[in-house]
């Protein structure tokens, strides 16, 4: 007969093993079909025209963290979201590889150069977390640089927030059987084979690492003034329309978008003679 202790021990270690390959899954649903994903999307995307409109007549300062692991779906939310909105007000920040001379500056330096002015919306697809994640398990920074981010990470952002900056953080969460079937299709597909770089590839036997990093950064920077929200990112359509519906909620906003009004007639100068059509150079109709 196996005792009680025993038996909560052997549950304790088997949870704590695969909490380290994956984070907690939330309940099977059935998959959206094309008409009711529209639909929800089409209402979200007038939504997100008022907090638009909201955010540039009260000239908020709105930051929007994406993290997650790779190809756990980051960028085809905020393409979703940056889609329907005026680029003028709603920014994609995706920094490249610092150059030698940002490498020598505050760590944080390059990335304040994004944020927003007021009347701005920036969506930061990966962020200065860049360093509690890829660059720590990746090798590309020091123990004492690793350290010191986890411990003035959480003051730059109060910074931030104190400045009246609005600051959103979301880590989408994908299971290593979803991430692999995506890779799988990366590399089937041509037009998508770019996104898989070869630190995609060694980063596939770092996924215990990758948790590691994930839940310590989550000790230091998951606060009250400044959470996480994890969005299950398994399914991707869902993924898109609970960030948006969630992001929608942490701003109050009133509809400021501009009512319906009637096009003046168009004026034509019939004096005005056009040149020949055959001056231009036209692209082929091939289709």
């Amino acid at each position: 007969m196996v005792s009680k202790k025993s038996e909560k021990e052997e549950k304790a270690k088997k949870f704590s093993t695969e909490d380290l390959y994956h984070d907690i899954k939330p309940e099977k649903k059935q998959k959206l079909t094309d008409k009711d994903y529209e639909k929800h999307l089409l209402k979200l995307e007038i939504e997100m025209v008022k907090l638009q409109e909201w955010v540039k007549a009260r000239k908020l300062k709105v930051v929007v963290i994406f993290e997650g692991r790779d190809a756990a779906g980051k960028g085809g939310v905020i393409k979703t979201i940056a889609g329907c909105l005026n680029p003028r007000i709603c920014r994609i920040v995706a920094l490249g590889v610092p150059t030698e001379k940002e490498k020598s500056q505050w760590y944080f330096q390059r990335y304040v150069a994004h944020l927003p002015a007021a009347g701005e919306i920036v969506l930061f697809d990966r962020s200065w977390y860049n360093r509690a994640g890829v660059e720590k398990v990746m090798g590309y920074c020091s123990p004492e640089e690793y350290e010191e981010f986890l411990r003035s990470c959480p003051e730059f952002e109060k910074m931030l927030i104190r400045s009246g900056i609005i600051l959103v953080k979301y880590w989408f969460s994908v299971s290593d059987h979803e991430q692999e079937k995506r890779f799988q299709d990366r590399i089937k597909d041509p037009t998508k084979r770019w996104k898989i770089s070869p630190m995609d590839v060694e980063s596939r036997d770092k996924w215990v690492e990758y948790s590691m990093a994930k839940d310590r950064m989550f000790s230091y920077t998951d606060t009250k003034l400044s959470p996480w929200y994890v969005v299950h990112a398994d399914d991707k359509r869902r993924a898109r329309l609970n960030t948006m519906s969630h992001l929608l909620s942490l701003i109050p906003y009133e509809d400021l978008t501009p009512k319906p009004f009637k096009l003046p007639p168009l004026k034509h100068d019939v004096a005005y003679v056009r040149p020949p059509v055959t001056d231009q150079t036209f692209v082929p109709e091939l289709y």
